[in-house]
């Protein structure tokens, strides 16, 4: 043994002496060409090495975990977004990219506007959004009612306001806007002393599902009725509260020609007008 405060002696059994030199020599702690526990533990003290508790956690536990991490987030609980950020940075099985996320995350959580943004939506408040977004465009919205939806895998803030120029859906739905969160730069939200509106502004459809949607159609939350239609072959007629026109037109489309708009006649007229401008397309 050295001198006093400059050495210390270990007690330990052969195994783990022989697992210790192991570990030195993976890291090349090593004195010459021989693996050293000395410096191994040097490293250990210095930080140059991490200590894990453990290192057995599968990718597909670190995802599932992110994923609710997100989802806590888009539901405005933060502080509970928080704490999964917190573990999983403990955690030595993150790639480097995904330990920036997190570390990113966790030295800001969400921009000011945002957790704002959630504040008035769960006390009902009416706010003023003004914002510019990706394309550089300036709005300035009076939110009379709003909501945070996923919708194909992205985030949007559907809100109801007092304006509705520029917005290119029908008349009964022109005060709806769904704004993509993730092409908000920045943001000014302010309470206003206005009254909290109960909804969206919202339109019934009715359609006809035929073919094999007939028996492949699983009801939607907004769907109000489902009728069965006595008829050969099998249909069956869907009516539907929507809020946004486009929305409503893409999910449709997919179905080709098992799915027909009935009414309301200008909703019908319009899916028509896109479907024609389709068509000429492929004809030039």
């Amino acid at each position: 043994m050295g001198r006093k405060g400059e050495s210390i002696t270990l007690s330990i059994r052969e195994e783990h002496k022989r697992e210790l030199e192991a570990l030195a020599d993976e890291y090349e702690m090593t004195w010459g060409d021989k693996p050293n526990i000395s410096r191994l533990l040097k490293a250990i003290a210095q930080g140059q090495l991490r200590i894990a508790p453990n290192h057995d956690w599968t990718q597909q536990r670190i995802r599932a975990l992110d994923t609710a991490r997100k989802t806590l987030i888009d539901a405005g609980k933060m502080d509970e977004a928080i704490e999964i950020g917190k573990l999983l940075q403990k955690r030595s099985e993150l790639t480097i990219p995904f330990q920036r996320e997190i570390d990113k995350f966790l030295e800001q959580p969400q921009p000011p506007w945002r957790q704002k943004i959630d504040n008035f939506i769960s006390r009902q408040q009416p706010f003023r959004l003004t914002y510019q977004d990706a394309a550089e465009r300036n709005w300035q919205f009076t939110v009379r009612f709003a909501e945070i939806q996923s919708i194909e895998k992205r985030q949007y803030l559907l809100c109801r306001t007092d304006e509705s120029e520029g917005n290119q859906d029908i008349l009964e739905l022109s005060h709806n806007w769904t704004l993509r969160l993730d092409r908000i730069q920045d943001a000014t939200v302010a309470a206003i002393n206005k009254p909290w509106l109960d909804k969206l502004e919202l339109i019934k459809v009715s359609f006809e599902l035929r073919g094999g949607l007939v028996f492949a159609y699983r009801s939607k939350p907004n769907d109000i009725k489902i009728e069965d239609i006595d008829s050969t072959p099998p249909k069956r007629r869907v009516t539907r509260e929507i809020y946004n026109t486009f929305w409503f037109f893409r999910e449709i489309a997919a179905y080709y020609g098992d799915c027909v708009i009935i009414e309301p006649l200008n909703i019908r007229s319009l899916y028509v007008e896109k479907i024609r401008v389709l068509c000429q397309k492929y004809q030039e």
